[in-house]
């Protein structure tokens, strides 16, 4: 979950500031003085809601390394972290991507994630908690999970959704808040432009709205943990897969993982909806089931 949480968040801070920022220079204020004008609304929400997803993609790895301390392998210090580098690198050429950055980061929870960019410019991350409770065939599937990610594209393709559900975020929240301000405003004689009731009500419906588009968000990301647990079984191998998440679910039983399980696990205590994981064994019987 850490690698959409991190991107949720650091989306929803660029698309507000942003917005902040635009209202500072008067764009709303333009887009207002002779009534809404809703095409040029449109184009304003598309350009800073793709925009912002963009940003929010390219800043990834760096805002990932910040947020958990990761250290970045450049020279093995020890045969685990010589082995580490060797099996991605492995697993990179097999699914036909660049090789990644591989990171190692303190934290006692198992978790891996992956991010970045492009399918040539990612990063593999590792806590030192899932490499001190998986034997090696486990973490192999675990990479493998994480590479076949980056494989697929996830990164690329979440954000061209979350760009789209951002362009509707930004559109909606201005509309609703023109809405409520001419409502203010109403017996008023309106001089052009709009009041501080259109900057307030925008603000909150973008949170409003940013959260709820987070759950098409979590649908998109579960279905992708399926294909990318089938790529990790072709990279490391069926049995290998299956043993990795069966691992997980005894590791944290009864099923509420805490919330430290990332990418590769279900995040414990989260509604449904908002889950950015499958349950764990739904993930298992889909392998199993598999040709």
């Amino acid at each position: 979950m850490k690698r959409i949480v991190l991107f949720l968040l650091t989306n929803l801070a660029v698309v507000l500031v942003l917005g902040v920022v635009c209202s500072v220079l008067g764009v709303d204020r333009f887009l207002t003085q002779k009534g809404l004008n809703l095409p040029m609304l449109l184009a304003f929400s598309a350009v800073f809601g793709m925009g912002g997803a963009f940003i929010s993609l390219a800043m990834s790895k760096w805002i990932a390394k910040r947020s958990t301390g990761a250290t970045v392998i450049t020279q093995p210090r020890n045969a685990a972290e010589s082995w580490l580098l060797a099996t991605v690198e492995r697993e990179a050429r097999a699914a036909g991507i660049g090789i990644p950055e591989v990171a190692v980061y303190d934290a006692p929870e198992p978790n891996a994630f992956a991010t970045g960019m492009s399918r040539n410019s990612a990063l593999v991350a590792v806590s030192s908690g899932l490499l001190q409770s998986m034997n090696q065939d486990e973490i192999e599937a675990v990479l493998g999970h994480e590479i076949s990610h980056v494989a697929n594209g996830d990164m690329v393709t979440l954000t061209l959704i979350q760009g789209v559900l951002n362009t509707f975020v930004i559109f909606l929240s201005r509309v609703v808040g023109y809405v409520v301000d001419s409502a203010l405003q109403r017996g008023n004689e309106r001089e052009g432009g709009v009041g501080i009731g259109y900057f307030i009500t925008s603000m909150v419906m973008q949170i409003l709205l940013g959260v709820l588009a987070s759950v098409i968000v979590a649908w998109f990301s579960r279905q992708r943990e399926f294909r990318a647990d089938a790529g990790g079984a072709h990279l490391a191998g069926k049995r290998k897969m299956i043993a990795a998440l069966e691992r997980l679910k005894t590791l944290h039983e009864p099923s509420t993982l805490p919330q430290g399980m990332a990418a590769f696990g279900i995040a414990g205590g989260v509604k449904e909806w908002f889950a950015s994981h499958p349950p764990l064994e739904v993930r298992i019987a889909a392998l199993q089931s598999a040709a």
